[in-house]
């Protein structure tokens, strides 16, 4: 496999544990991208640093295969806030 191949394959791997790590979190119910991040800092005991530039990408790639899906409702500060949930499809992680 060339250089090109292996760096696509190592993007894709990392991509994927990602989106597992997201659907994993959402598991206990619907949240905002800012919990998610802090539920998998907390889960790792800070090890893992979530950008919202790789989170976020994330999100609409999950939503786009209906694992996840998301509506505007209002935060516990009182901003809104778009939540995500994991469907019956995530769930099966088909």
């Amino acid at each position: 496999m060339n250089e090109k191949g292996q760096y696509k394959n190592r993007i894709e791997l990392l991509q994927g544990t990602l989106d597992m790590l997201i659907l994993q979190t959402l598991q206990w119910g619907p949240q905002h991208g800012y919990g998610i991040v802090q539920a998998l800092r907390l889960q790792s005991g800070d090890v893992l640093q979530v950008e919202t530039g790789s989170l976020y990408p994330a999100l609409h790639r999950l939503e786009r295969q209906s694992w996840v899906q998301s509506e505007w409702k209002q935060s516990e500060s009182k901003q809104k806030a778009r939540y995500y949930r994991i469907t019956a499809k995530g769930r099966l992680g088909r």
